[in-house]
């Protein structure tokens, strides 16, 4: 969503890696290898989880939720990590049940929800989903830095948004908008006439058996959640965005392996009808509705990355092979993407050398 101690033995190393398997099929010690090498050179904090056929195969945590002074808190693969842009395929999923519940249309205008905003007449709820709508994107705004910490209303962020020119006239081409998915958070509790934190538990998470998911609030370590960390020299505290801003579009705190059973129920059908999961499929340019592509060597994969305050996740299912993989994380000095790729390469058998990162 928004932009944006080295040297230990391998046995002290051990504690930081909570790791299990139930699958022998790949090399579980080279995949384990390559997170201590992670650790152990500071490159990233974070959590990842595999499973195959909704089976979880692969799980494995390094580096610490808490660093204050003295006190570092290991992270474990119960750590709950702000996933930013992933929340989007929450609020998508939430959308498209809408619509199959006859309550709402893709083809519906914004103007029927916010006729104050810039072009709602025109624009769709296709094209939102889509991000094809030309609202301007609230968090590339120089004013959003000002107000990012501090708590907003629905009311406070609609008149925010009125303010801002469109980028482009809809439909006219793909711009990635955070304003698209705010607004569709907004919209699913008008039509329903709750929260969405309420809908969340309601139509997803309480669904599916997602204990660690929900909408995120002040960032609370007894409740097993992560601060977020930069590196430079050491690892360095970020401030929180404000949680009541990001909505739809960021504000949804999970686990790696929440993510990966989110994903699988999402793909067997079990959110959503086949005619709406196609819809997230099919790429209109660089993006589906709320999911997009992403090759894994020769591996295809569908799902979305998330960023927020330095937390970093990415989330993908690859049909084909029926795996979904997870990655949530609180600090980040190599691309996420990277760990993602590297952990699918090492689990598939391909060659591959973990690096020395000097």
């Amino acid at each position: 969503m928004i932009k944006k101690t080295h040297a230990f033995l391998f046995l002290f190393m051990l504690p930081l890696l909570q790791s299990c398997t139930f699958s022998q099929t790949f090399n579980k010690a080279k995949l384990d290898s390559f997170f201590v090498a992670l650790n152990t050179h500071d490159q990233s904090m974070g959590s990842i989880t595999i499973s195959v056929n909704g089976v979880l195969v692969y799980q494995n945590a390094i580096g610490y939720t808490q660093i204050n002074k003295g006190l570092k808190t290991l992270s474990t693969i119960k750590t709950e990590y702000r996933i930013g842009s992933i929340s989007k395929m929450f609020t998508g999923t939430m959308v498209l049940q809408l619509i199959d519940e006859g309550k709402l249309d893709l083809e519906t205008p914004l103007a029927t929800f916010f006729p104050q905003l810039p072009n709602a007449g025109k624009i769709t709820i296709a094209e939102m989903l889509d991000h094809r709508s030309g609202l301007h994107n609230f968090t590339s705004d120089s004013l959003f830095i000002r107000y990012m910490t501090t708590p907003k209303s629905e009311a406070e962020m609609i008149a925010i948004f009125a303010k801002q020119k469109p980028d482009f006239e809809p439909d006219e081409k793909f711009e990635y908008c955070n304003t698209n998915f705010v607004l569709l958070g907004y919209i699913i509790e008008k039509l329903t006439g709750k929260t969405y934190a309420q809908e969340l538990k309601k139509r997803i998470t309480s669904k599916i058996g997602l204990a660690d998911t929900y909408y995120g609030a002040k960032i609370n370590p007894s409740k097993n959640e992560a601060y977020s960390y930069k590196y430079a020299g050491q690892w360095m505290p970020i401030p929180e965005t404000d949680m009541s801003i990001p909505g739809g579009a960021g504000a949804i705190v999970s686990t790696s392996t929440d993510l990966v059973k989110f994903i699988y129920a999402l793909f067997a059908g079990k959110l959503i009808s086949q005619k709406s999961l196609e819809l997230m499929k099919t790429m209109n340019g660089q993006y589906g509705m709320a999911m997009y592509t992403m090759l894994f060597s020769d591996k295809k994969g569908y799902g979305h990355g998330g960023d927020i305050d330095g937390f970093h996740s990415e989330l993908f299912y690859l049909p084909q092979e029926k795996l979904a993989i997870a990655y949530t994380c609180n600090g980040m000095r190599i691309p996420i993407h990277n760990i993602m790729v590297d952990a699918i390469r090492i689990y598939f058998n391909k060659p591959y050398t973990i690096p020395e990162f000097k």
